[in-house]
């Protein structure tokens, strides 16, 4: 009995190559599951793939509203991009010394090659991580986005939010001007007045009696290695509870886990 071969039409045409596709070596190896079309396949990309592991499986449709978030924890980590970018840059260029450290400043914003605009960009991604972080614990906090399970999270963004405080504040001492050496002046004197501990912080920050060369070294090592590195195991952390937390919380966790009879 013979058969006839139907001739493939362009739809099958196209279905036959975008199989053969699929199926050769260089695509399964970069694509290790199947198309992200069912919740395993979608589970596996994010199990599978390292830059998308971080992200969950299903996504609350309310929690990508802009209206929602604002945004702002991704701004805040763009900010931080560009600090961490433009920090190592300006590096090249500066040495903690109280008699190069004014000089270098100044060479950067005459004599380097877009050195004004590097440290610009820095200075201004400094003052605005500062204000969005801000915003993006207001926008956590009158969500109600640090209930369960989210409490441990909270602490964390409290935690990263100090940071980014002693951060700004470090760094307020490198340029060795005469703003930066009397605010850090004001503020060493205004921490050496707490009770009991405090004139031990104050020698502890400046290393002597008063700003100097100690000081200097001191919040240098603080502003480019310690507190980033501390940054970046919180913000490993805090990207792992967001993850784990089922991701963005929704408007109706914050009355669904309150207790009952709280309302009464």
């Amino acid at each position: 009995m013979r058969t006839t071969e139907v001739p493939r039409g362009q739809g099958d045409k196209k279905s036959y190559l975008w199989d053969k596709i699929r199926q050769s070596s260089p695509w399964r190896s970069l694509f290790r599951q199947g198309y992200p079309n069912t919740d395993e396949n979608r589970a596996l990309v994010m199990f599978n793939t390292f830059f998308l592991h971080i992200h969950p499986v299903n996504v609350k449709r309310h929690s990508l509203k802009i209206s929602y978030t604002w945004g702002l924890g991704v701004i805040s980590f763009f900010l931080l991009l560009v600090l961490v970018g433009t920090g190592a840059w300006l590096m090249f260029f500066y040495v903690p010394s109280v008699e190069r450290a004014y000089t270098d400043m100044q060479n950067l914003e005459t004599a380097v090659t877009f050195g004004i605009l590097m440290r610009g960009m820095h200075r201004w991604a400094a003052h605005l991580m500062v204000v969005a972080v801000f915003l993006h614990m207001c926008r956590v906090f009158y969500t109600g986005s640090y209930k369960h399970p989210r409490e441990f999270n909270w602490v964390i963004g409290v935690s990263l939010w100090v940071l980014t405080l002693l951060l700004s504040f470090t760094g307020y001492l490198l340029p060795w001007d005469q703003l930066s050496y009397w605010a850090i002046t004001v503020s060493a004197n205004i921490v050496g007045s707490f009770p009991f501990i405090g004139e031990e912080i104050r020698l502890l920050l400046l290393g002597a009696s008063e700003a100097g060369q100690q000081a200097l070294i001191r919040f240098y090592t603080l502003h480019i290695a310690i507190f980033p590195v501390v940054m970046t195991l919180l913000l490993g952390v805090h990207f792992w509870r967001i993850r784990k937390d089922g991701g963005l919380s929704s408007p109706q966790e914050s009355t669904e886990n309150e207790p009952r009879g709280a309302a009464q």
